[in-house]
């Protein structure tokens, strides 16, 4: 007796936006063993175009982006699509975090993050 139900389990999607492709990269291989559907894009305006086609369940979200701040791109997230999760990413400027919180980010990593913190981050959100 076959069990259907783990033949028919989707992975869970997560959209990246980050446009350091060494960040790219190494989110990739954190993530990449796990049960995770990854896709990147690497600016805001290009996550506006997969998001009106796609609904992920959780965004990894960077601060410094070159068509503007991952920071007040949160609010239109949680207005636009309230049950997706965020976490936001930065390496700048720690002090993003009480704003990014207030936003409505679900949690706050700085870089650097180790794998743990970054998988434990994404359990919490989607379990």
């Amino acid at each position: 007796m076959t069990h259907t139900s783990i033949e028919t389990h989707t992975a869970q999607k997560i959209l990246i936006i980050e446009d350091e492709g060494e960040m790219c990269l190494v989110l990739n291989i954190l993530l990449n063993d796990e049960d995770f559907q990854l896709e990147h894009v690497k600016s805001l305006n290009a996550a506006d175009i997969y998001l009106a086609e796609n609904k992920p369940s959780l965004i990894i979200l960077d601060n410094k982006l070159p068509d503007g701040y991952g920071i007040d791109y949160i609010s239109y997230l949680k207005k636009n699509y309230p049950s997706i999760k965020i976490i936001m990413i930065t390496g700048y400027d720690a002090s993003a975090k009480d704003v990014a919180m207030e936003n409505g980010a679900d949690i706050f990593l700085e870089k650097p993050f180790t794998k743990q913190q970054l998988f434990d981050s994404i359990e919490s959100l989607l379990n």
